[in-house]
């Protein structure tokens, strides 16, 4: 593979990182809180939509929209369930709740659909297209078009609509923002939802990149996302879109040119040198604590 193949491969893992990515970033720039069940979430999208199109024979974009729709409410259960009653602990204890949504939902993964890894086929096929010497996957098109869409969707949202100036207000200050009349605790679910909701089409594109179904599915992809969330300043839309796009593109790059073993700790210690240079990541603003 040329040097090319390899890019567009690293923009297509960079894009599905991005998307979860901004699933992270949304739910902690408004709520403050750490989702580490988001990659749990996209697995359950990426079953659902399986067992959807590849079951019951539904076609792919009906089982896209059946799996958006059941992890969006798969979020606002989780948030209403598990982090609502936590609004005013302690970080940890938030943090340590994620961790144990996270495993529940691995194990119940696998006593419904049980361990056993199921092949995921594509949702748009395997054809390709050629340019010149580099060749390009329907699937590697989509996911890169797709990433593209939800960031400008998402920054337009939230910029432009109340919902979203409603979220931004939230974010500043949740007592003051309930104050001026703003439902916070509506908000913060519909923030959920979302988040939860692009972790369906994320979980949807991995699958169809990287065809292996299993309850561990989100895990290193959940990990890796929020890597590229504090990598491009979390909190930040566009910077957890370049977080994903740039940890996608030196993942890959690492993998063609040094060592797929290595891949991963070469990730890590970029990420590791930037925050040395710039500790609120690529983006992020750095916030100054009130005493």
């Amino acid at each position: 593979m040329s040097f090319l193949n390899f890019l567009v491969s690293g923009l297509s893992l960079g894009s599905i990182y991005a998307i979860i990515a901004l699933g992270y970033t949304m739910v902690y720039g408004i709520a403050k809180m750490l989702n580490f069940a988001h990659g749990d979430v996209i697995m359950v999208g990426g079953y659902i939509c399986f067992f959807a199109t590849q079951r019951f024979g539904l076609p792919a974009i009906i089982g896209v929209l059946i799996s958006m729709a059941f992890c969006t409410l798969l979020g606002i259960i989780i948030e209403r369930l598990a982090y609502k009653p936590l609004r005013s602990a302690p970080s940890l204890a938030v943090l340590i709740t994620a961790i144990g949504v996270s495993y529940f939902l691995q194990n119940a993964a696998q006593l419904l659909w049980t361990s056993n890894p199921k092949v995921f086929e594509s949702v748009v096929g395997s054809d390709n297209v050629k340019v010149g010497e580099l060749t390009i996957s329907y699937v590697t098109l989509l996911t890169i078009i797709v990433c593209l869409v939800i960031m400008v969707a998402l920054t337009l949202f939230v910029n432009k609509t109340k919902m979203g100036k409603a979220m931004r207000a939230v974010s500043e200050d949740k007592g003051a923002a309930q104050l001026m009349g703003i439902d916070v605790n509506t908000t913060i679910s519909i923030t959920f939802a979302i988040g939860s909701g692009l972790a369906a089409i994320a979980g949807v594109l991995l699958c169809s990149a990287y065809p292996t179904l299993m309850p561990t599915t989100g895990s290193m992809p959940g990990i890796k996302a929020f890597t590229a969330a504090v990598f491009g300043g979390i909190g930040s839309i566009p910077g957890a879109f370049l977080g994903g796009i740039l940890l996608g593109i030196i993942e890959n790059l690492a993998k063609a040119y040094i060592s797929t073993q290595l891949s991963d700790a070469i990730v890590f210690a970029v990420l590791i040198i930037v925050l040395l240079v710039k500790p609120a990541g690529l983006l992020g603003k750095a916030t100054r604590e009130k005493v």
